[in-house]
């Protein structure tokens, strides 16, 4: 972490450079994105933060490049899209592998000129604003499995930035909660407790496939459940550690999957299987397989935990597999 920081540093004496974030889920690539424009000249400019894919394919070039007045049916006034809206500022495109196939040219002439035009007009528009794209996915990967263009992966990726998952930098997790507890008990105007040695010892034990952000959703229920007292190793809402390939059944609501999480032979010896696979794909659906177990089949629950929308567990796991309640 230490050398991502050495080089956020660097990158902040240039406004220009596009930078590509990479590193799973809840490992804090936006804060990385915010730290970066916040020290950069642009300090002054907005930070526009953009899900890709949470964007709809029929709204995409209206959100990214903005329409006016009758572009279509709706369109009742004016509107800039993202692009504009970073003007002097930072455009930050989180999960950038997930782009439309047919945004991606429009974006790459955007880079390569500088300049937008809205939907229903002919008039250009020129945009002064930093690009900073992330990714929980290999863009090489996606690159050659023909999905994400190969020129448009190499204008992003000027200056590649890599962070590391929260089970490979153990000795942070104590620092992490620790900063945590104080930003939420500040917020809820109470003391500061504090994590007793057990409670750090099951953390730093615990394998966060969630990363950075699942621990920051642990401290927050704790404090919660503590009440103002020291946090103990019980309020810590750890989920269960599946083997790698387990296959889950969701009918019935996840009645069935409830009743079975529920036998200790189910459990026993997942400790030691608690690695992720190093392939992404089958690490999120992994992830996303503990959640729904951990809240019985719970869509909008397992959401809540990994700090995402149920849109993306669905597509994840496969609606037309799946029949999952929420």
């Amino acid at each position: 972490m230490q050398t991502i920081l050495d080089k956020i540093r660097l990158l902040r004496q240039s406004d220009t450079i596009r930078i590509l974030i990479t590193g799973e889920s809840g490992t804090g690539k936006e804060l990385i994105a915010r730290a970066i424009h916040t020290g950069s000249g642009r300090r002054e400019g907005p930070f526009i933060p953009v899900n890709c894919a949470a964007i709809p394919v029929q709204l995409a070039e209206s959100l990214f490049f903005g329409h006016v007045r009758g572009a279509f049916t709706g369109a009742d006034r004016d509107r800039q899209g993202y692009f504009a809206l970073a003007h002097t500022g930072t455009l930050f495109l989180d999960e950038v592998a997930d782009l439309a196939p047919e945004l991606q040219p429009k974006l790459l002439r955007v880079l390569e000129d500088g300049v937008v035009v809205p939907l229903g007009s002919s008039k250009e528009q020129k945009i002064d604003a930093r690009i900073i794209v992330a990714s929980n996915q290999d863009l090489q990967t996606r690159v050659a499995q023909g999905v994400f263009r190969e020129d448009l992966y190499f204008r992003l990726r000027q200056v590649a930035v890599g962070v590391p998952p929260l089970r490979d930098r153990k000795e942070d997790v104590p620092l992490l909660a620790n900063h945590f507890l104080q930003l939420f008990a500040q917020e809820m105007a109470i003391p500061v407790p504090q994590l007793t040695d057990m409670a750090l010892t099951r953390l730093q034990g615990y394998s966060f496939p969630g990363n950075v952000r699942e621990l920051k959703n642990l401290v927050e229920h704790a404090l919660l459940d503590s009440r103002g007292k020291d946090i103990q190793a019980e309020p810590l809402h750890l989920l269960p550690n599946l083997p790698m390939g387990t296959n889950i059944s969701l009918e019935n609501g996840g009645n069935d999957l409830g009743s079975s999480m529920s036998r200790s032979d189910d459990l026993s010896g997942f400790e030691a299987q608690n690695e992720l696979p190093l392939n992404l794909e089958e690490a999120e659906l992994l992830v996303i397989k503990r959640a729904v177990a951990h809240t019985h089949g719970n869509v909008a629950a397992a959401a809540r935990l990994l700090g995402t929308n149920r849109t993306r567990i669905y597509r994840t796991l496969n609606p037309e597999k799946y029949k999952i309640s929420s």
